[in-house]
């Protein structure tokens, strides 16, 4: 095991009111005192390992910022999450007998060597008729959502 694995580890074996000063020594605050032991634990291992690792990526901290003043301007009620692509993912579409292939960015897509920032864009280029993106790929909203890495169709 690592030293950070270790020193996860033995989280579960500290004292409530160690877990709160270790609290107050990553956070640079007060927890609060609503906070069960479990979520002390989870948030003083997520701050360890990204102290470690780093954080999120400015994308998803972008992604969340955005999504979290949706929620506030709209309510929960109106929230309906996008379909969220991974940076890496391949779309693979046959269209008039060639393949197509976009790869997902973090800020847009990569198609024949160009970026686009739509996959609208992609699809009228490939067809030369107005299509919404995410259609003519395949992808679809579940409702499970699980986050689609590669979608195909031939």
């Amino acid at each position: 095991m690592s030293q950070i694995e270790v020193e996860i580890a033995a989280l579960r074996g500290a004292a409530t009111h160690d877990l709160r000063i270790a609290w107050c020594r990553l956070y640079r605050g007060e927890p609060s005192r609503c906070m069960t032991r479990d979520l002390l634990i989870r948030a003083i291992a997520y701050r360890m390992q990204e102290r470690v690792h780093g954080g999120l990526a400015p994308a998803t901290k972008r992604r969340l910022q955005g999504l979290v003043a949706e929620i506030e301007a709209k309510g929960t009620e109106a929230f309906d999450p996008a379909i969220v692509l991974k940076p890496g993912a391949r779309l693979v579409r046959e269209w008039a007998g060639q393949m197509h292939t976009v790869v997902v960015l973090d800020n847009g897509f990569d198609y024949d060597g160009e970026r686009y920032p739509s996959l609208s864009k992609i699809a009228a280029r490939i067809t030369g008729a107005h299509w919404s993106g995410p259609r003519f790929f395949g992808i679809k909203r579940t409702s499970s959502r699980p986050t689609p890495t590669e979608a195909r169709h031939e």
